[in-house]
């Protein structure tokens, strides 16, 4: 077993002169559950889909499980479970006949076996003849994920797994994963919740095609340098925008009846808070960083890639 069950280096994929996936190098260790956060269309589907063969990189190069993301792309889709955003399964077959129907495309020798074990790993046994098309959101992840883990991938690749999902079924399905890990399975999971991001052993944090910053959880927070002010009182949720506007301000979120205000400049951002130390009702204090802060903050800074596209006369968009 290598020491990375992922490893590649300078990833890139391009569509209409645009860099949807910049020159990205993305390491993950085996065991690991690495959090791939971002916004939509940050490239992670695009990401994901080079790691498990699907997409061929543009530029680019690397290993998953060992084996090379160009030369070897057919065997690491045998060897990689892959779990899209959008529920892929037949709707009219049941529960037990999607799962056969997936056995027979890994060419599974004990097929009968196979599908008994993912029903029971999945709590599906009971529903096994329920048509697939019935079922609620999270007992369809439960079967998304059933049939990714037939064939014993020692890799997973969840390309936001829980969107759509009740609080409780999340909550299983990151338990579950979680005990994957624990039998040394590695999981890539895509995400935009940061409840789910705190989860995960380590965090790779993407938006347009490059990666802003990665590590854990704490390695990020402490990385960004963030200051941030919490501010409480009568109206606060209409200083949003004009707070968002103001220089020095990396970002601005309503937490509860607070607003978070942050950037990397104290003086900056003080000078902003200046006019509201003036308003009475308002309590102004400063407030510990936390993942959403960073987050918002950072792609605040980072380089829109549409912006950079070319157009079709050759000319910066």
């Amino acid at each position: 077993m290598t020491e990375w069950a992922i490893d590649v280096r300078g990833l890139t994929k391009n569509y209409d002169g645009r860099s949807v996936v910049d020159h990205i190098d993305l390491q993950v260790g085996t065991g690991r559950i690495c959090g791939f956060l971002g916004p939509n269309g940050s490239g992670k589907t695009t990401t994901i889909r080079m790691l498990c063969g699907l997409l061929t990189p543009d530029a680019g190069s690397g290993q998953c499980l060992g084996l090379d993301i160009i030369r070897e792309a057919d065997a690491i889709k045998r060897q990689v479970g892959y779990m899209t955003q959008k529920f892929g399964l037949y709707e009219d077959l049941s529960i037990r006949e999607n799962l056969d129907f997936v056995a027979r495309l890994f060419e599974l020798p004990q097929r009968r076996q196979a599908v008994d074990l993912a029903l029971e790993r999945l709590g599906l046994t009971a529903r096994q003849k329920q048509l697939a098309g019935t079922l609620s959101g999270g007992w369809k992840q439960r079967l998304a994920l059933a049939a990714c883990l037939i064939h014993e991938p020692q890799l997973l690749l969840l390309d936001e797994p829980t969107a759509g999902v009740d609080p409780k079924a999340r909550r299983d399905f990151w338990d579950q994963i979680h005990q994957l890990a624990n039998q040394g399975i590695t999981v890539l999971v895509s995400t935009h919740y940061m409840d789910e991001a705190a989860r995960c052993h380590e965090l790779v944090c993407i938006a347009y095609g490059s990666i802003l910053a990665r590590g854990t959880e704490a390695e990020i927070i402490a990385g960004a340098h963030l200051k941030v002010w919490s501010i409480e009182g009568e109206g606060v949720q209409s200083l949003l925008e004009p707070l968002k506007a103001a220089p020095g301000v990396l970002s601005v979120a309503a937490f509860g009846n607070a607003v978070h205000v942050a950037g990397q400049d104290a003086e900056r951002v003080e000078q902003a808070l200046l006019p509201l130390r003036r308003q009475t009702g308002l309590r102004i204090a400063p407030a510990a960083a936390n993942l959403e802060d960073v987050f918002i903050s950072l792609i605040a800074r980072a380089q829109d890639n549409f912006s950079t596209s070319l157009d079709a006369r050759g000319l910066r968009a």
